[in-house]
């Protein structure tokens, strides 16, 4: 009878202690996904413009006015690679597609070292800075 007892209440631990996981699991999953909208947000800029060919040497011109070194680039795929080293390693990869007939859509993605930069700082700078030269190219500014 004791050990009936005992096996009782060891099963109805292990269901709370499960059970608890679950929950906790939905609820970082649903934050997960809270947060990577969030990044994308960071990381994600409309322009008005059509030219992707145009936009794509905006891009290469902007991470080079920023430090990096451009590894990679694609007009077909629409995609751009850099590496910044400066006491630190970080790269940053840009794609541009179209969003409509007259915007295109401008997501970079950078790492530092192995890991993906989840901070804003990073993300701004590059957006500002291409926002300013996107500017200057639609107004034919040298």
């Amino acid at each position: 009878m004791k050990k009936e007892i005992f096996r009782a209440a060891v099963v109805g631990t292990a269901v709370l202690v499960l059970a608890a996981c679950q929950t906790d699991s939905r609820q970082q999953a649903l934050q997960t996904s809270e947060s990577q909208v969030a990044l994308r947000a960071m990381q994600t800029r409309a322009f008005d413009t059509a030219d992707k060919e145009q936009t794509l040497r905006t891009v290469i011109a902007t991470l080079q006015d920023l430090g990096f070194v451009v590894d990679k680039a694609d007009d077909v795929l629409g995609s751009v690679s850099g590496t910044k080293v400066d006491g630190y390693q970080m790269r940053m990869s840009v794609t541009v597609r179209p969003r409509s007939e007259s915007q295109m859509l401008v997501r970079a993605n950078a790492q530092y070292n192995i890991y993906a930069v989840e901070e804003p700082q990073p993300y701004q700078q590059f957006f500002a800075a291409l926002e300013k030269a996107m500017f200057l190219t639609a107004h034919q500014v040298d």
